[in-house]
C-alpha cells in the first residue's frame, strides 16, 4: 500500500511538472494605419484638490461620419461632420491635415495639426483590429488636469 501510494505522489508530481506551460503568451500588435470614425468622447477634469468630472459625449450619426486617417508616413487627415445649415444637413464642417508619431513600446502619441506651434500629446489606451482608445491631455492649466479620450471604431476598406 505504501508503495502504491508513492507511485500515485510520484505520478501526480511528474504530471504537475510537465504540464505547466512556461510559453509566453503572444500579444498582438495592432497598427493605428488607417481609417477611423470618432464615435464617443470623454473629457475628464481634475482640480489640485483632487474634485474631478468626466462627461461623455455619444456622437451623432451624422457626427460619426467624421475621419480621422492615418497613413503609413506619419501623416493624417481629420475631417469634422456635423449637421448645419437650414435645413440642418449633414456636412464637413472642418478639415485638418497632421502629422503624429506614435511609440508601440510606451504607447505614447504626439499630433501635430498643420499650421499650428502646439503638439497635442497623449498615449492609444487600448487598440484592437476594429477599436482605438486615444487619450489627448490638455497641459495649458498646471492647476486643472484636463483630458479628452477619444473612442474610434475602424472604417473598412
Amino acid at each position: 500500500m505504501k508503495k502504491l501510494a508513492l507511485l500515485f505522489a510520484g505520478l501526480s508530481l511528474m504530471v504537475a511538472t510537465t504540464s505547466c506551460n512556461d510559453d509566453e503568451e503572444t500579444v498582438q500588435e495592432f497598427s493605428i494605419v488607417g481609417t477611423w470614425k470618432p464615435v464617443a468622447e470623454v473629457r475628464t477634469e481634475v482640480d489640485l484638490d483632487g474634485v474631478g468630472v468626466s462627461d461623455q459625449i455619444n456622437y451623432t450619426t451624422c457626427q460619426q461620419q467624421s475621419t480621422w486617417v492615418f497613413a503609413d508616413n506619419s501623416s493624417g487627415k481629420r475631417t469634422d461632420k456635423d449637421e448645419a445649415g437650414n435645413p440642418l444637413v449633414c456636412s464637413t464642417i472642418n478639415q485638418r491635415n497632421f502629422s503624429y508619431s506614435y511609440n508601440k513600446s510606451d504607447k505614447n502619441f504626439e499630433i501635430k495639426y498643420q499650421g499650428t506651434v502646439v503638439t497635442q500629446k497623449g498615449k492609444i489606451v487600448d487598440l484592437t483590429a476594429e477599436t482605438m482608445n486615444l487619450k489627448i491631455e490638455d497641459n495649458v492649466d498646471p492647476t486643472v488636469y484636463k483630458a479628452t479620450t477619444y473612442t474610434f471604431k475602424r472604417v473598412a476598406q
